[in-house]
């Protein structure tokens, strides 16, 4: 065959056109929102399209939005961060329930407009629970020893507090008992340490709510001392650090049994308390970011 030099030419293009790549264009305008007019691709020998997103994204110089969470160990702290990074559509959500209670800021919340957005910029602050707060709940409710009662009293004496007459009022109206203020608790825990040892006689309760406990030597089997023990005190202890206290009625129990005498609380409805203040810090947050407030957990985050 004789083969003309245009021939020969257009046999070498072909053949040269079959191992290039080559780089083009697939247009994807119109099929939703947040997209580009088109997107580039590589084209290989083999006809078959690679992404080249990878290799763009490599020679970025800036980020292409803020992604990631920040952790605030102070409520003050969290606030400053929102106030620093917010925008007009961010929100702040909490969950307010323990054992893990935390407010959640999404700086790049969905619009109010309704366009959605990523929600991968984000903050949150775990509530910081105390280890008083901790000491109070974990023994909430568990019996405890004579001599091991009055030294839990003595321990946490800086979070007993006196009722406001309100409070008296509203508790001893509630529980038929007498409120006890922290110095008569502690004066109470001191007459217990000097009773270990002591069996008990006689623990009545009288017709005005009053009720005492009457202990006997074991050793010479002559009358103690009387002891009176109210019905109802009050903790307030700071429930976050750096946080307000919070006010939580508790009600004072004890057992006899085989002469010897077991003590024990009942913190009154703790989680409620608890979820109040997390509600008050909860309001302060959103007045001092000018942001929305949501009780719940937000969407979760969105794929770039």
């Amino acid at each position: 065959m004789d083969l003309t030099a245009p021939t020969v030419t257009a046999i070498a293009d072909l053949a040269r056109k079959g191992v290039e790549s080559t780089v083009g264009h697939i247009p994807i305008s119109g099929l939703g929102a947040g997209l580009p007019e088109n997107v580039p691709v590589y084209l290989p020998p083999s006809g078959a399209p690679a992404s080249m997103a990878a290799l763009i994204e490599s020679y970025r110089q800036a980020p292409s939005r803020r992604i990631g969470t920040a952790t605030a160990t102070l409520l003050a702290s969290f606030i400053a961060m929102v106030v620093r990074h917010k925008d007009d559509h961010s929100a702040i959500f909490a969950d307010t329930a323990l054992p893990s209670p935390e407010l959640t800021a999404v700086i790049d919340y969905h619009q109010t407009d309704g366009a959605p957005r990523h929600g991968q910029h984000r903050i949150v602050y775990p509530f910081p629970v105390t280890p008083e707060l901790t000491a109070w709940l974990g023994q909430n409710g568990k019996p405890m020893e004579q001599a091991a009662f009055a030294a839990f009293l003595e321990e946490h004496a800086a979070e007993l507090a006196s009722p406001t007459e309100a409070e008296a009022i509203e508790w001893e109206r509630l529980f038929r008992e007498r409120f006890a203020p922290p110095n008569e608790l502690l004066d109470l825990s001191r007459s217990l340490e000097v009773c270990v040892g002591q069996t008990i006689k006689r623990a009545e309760r009288l017709a005005s709510g009053e009720r005492t406990i009457e202990f006997v030597e074991t050793q010479t089997d002559r009358s103690g001392n009387k002891v009176d023990v109210p019905g109802i005190f009050l903790v307030s202890v700071q429930a976050f650090v750096d946080g307000d206290p919070v006010r939580i009625p508790a009600r004072l129990r004890y057992r006899v049994k085989s002469g010897d005498i077991i003590w024990f609380y009942q913190l009154y409805r703790p989680d409620f308390w608890i979820r109040n203040q997390i509600q008050i810090d909860l309001a302060k947050v959103g007045r001092e970011t000018g942001l929305p407030t949501y009780e719940g957990s937000p969407e979760g985050r969105q794929q770039a």
